[in-house]
């Protein structure tokens, strides 16, 4: 679509759009708004109600195709912005996790800390729950403030959001803020665990490669599953893992031997079987089928069935 097919807005709107991701690739927005303002963000779901958000881009993967729908980018103060009430924070849709984690630790309020090293806007990291071995975000959200597809305003405490693993339930809202219950701590405790995350993250993850993160969810096991010992010094030679047991996707990709193999521009990491980094030439479709030869070479090996963490943008017509 170009402006003299677009349909009459006041909106300021970007014509085929780069879409930041950390992968470094992929295709572009037909349209893309960076409204200020809720009224703002209203107009572009009058504009497009199937809209989609883009926050840090960091769990995302777009399609070398593109996307039809609008990208809607949530800037200014109203959406990047964060205020303290005591124990009580509210942070717009759009604003830094890393940021805010930073600021949290420094007023010595203790709830979100163990979020450290996860890249993400504080929207879409509610909106999958982001989480790792150190918790969840759902720990600390006391209520979120969005909107729906029709432009009206929804307010849901805790209680009412359906938090799972990677999962809210509220994909088809558009997040603009949240509130979260800390409480308080020292300082000084709170940045020797912050430092302590971040640096379990950077010995055991390549976290200065292009990458989204973790690409496939943890599965729970339907049956259990017998593992060889990788320690020579354990008691006993196999590993049992029992049927309803979360298991490491990682681990699987790990002990199926698919460490290191490539498609096109992007490969497995070596160090951490559930990333799959970037190379200079590569494009989407190579991480699709990248991310699919593992799925089937897990299933092949172990009979387990790996679901994508990441997110895939397809152009949908």
């Amino acid at each position: 679509m170009n402006a003299l097919d677009a349909p009459q807005t006041s909106l300021e709107i970007e014509y085929d759009a780069p879409i930041p991701t950390w992968f470094g690739i992929g295709g572009k927005a037909d349209r893309l708004a960076r409204p200020c303002s809720l009224d703002r963000l209203a107009e572009c779901i009058r504009l497009d109600p199937n809209l989609r958000i883009l926050g840090d881009g960091a769990n995302l993967l777009v399609d070398d195709e593109g996307v039809a729908e609008l990208v809607v980018v949530l800037e200014g103060p109203t959406f990047r912005g964060w205020t303290f009430d005591a124990t009580r924070l509210r942070a717009g849709a759009g604003a830094n996790l890393p940021k805010l984690i930073n600021e949290t630790v420094r007023r010595g309020l203790a709830g979100i800390e163990s979020l450290g090293g996860i890249p993400a806007s504080v929207g879409g990291a509610v909106i999958m729950n982001a989480g790792g071995a150190f918790g969840q975000i759902a720990d600390a959200v006391a209520r979120i403030h969005a909107l729906d597809r029709q432009g009206r305003s929804v307010t849901l405490d805790r209680p009412r959001i359906a938090f799972d693993y990677r999962h809210s339930g509220l994909g088809n809202l558009i997040i603009t803020e949240v509130e979260f219950n800390l409480s308080p701590a020292d300082p000084a405790s709170l940045r020797a665990r912050h430092l302590e995350v971040m640096a379990y993250k950077s010995k055991t993850q390549p976290m200065a490669e292009k990458s989204a993160g973790c690409v496939f969810k943890n599965p729970t096991l339907t049956e259990d599953l017998t593992l060889e010992s990788t320690d020579p010094g354990a008691p006993k030679p196999h590993e049992v893992h029992r049927a309803g047991s979360r298991v490491s996707a990682g681990m699987l990709i790990d002990r199926a031997g698919l460490k290191g193999l490539r498609v096109g521009g992007a490969s497995v990491s070596p160090r951490h079987g559930n990333f799959i980094v970037t190379d200079a030439g590569a494009c989407a479709r190579d991480v699709i089928e990248l991310m699919d030869r593992v799925a089937l070479g897990v299933f092949a090996r172990f009979g387990v069935t790996l679901h994508p963490e990441v997110v895939i943008w397809r152009r949908t017509k």
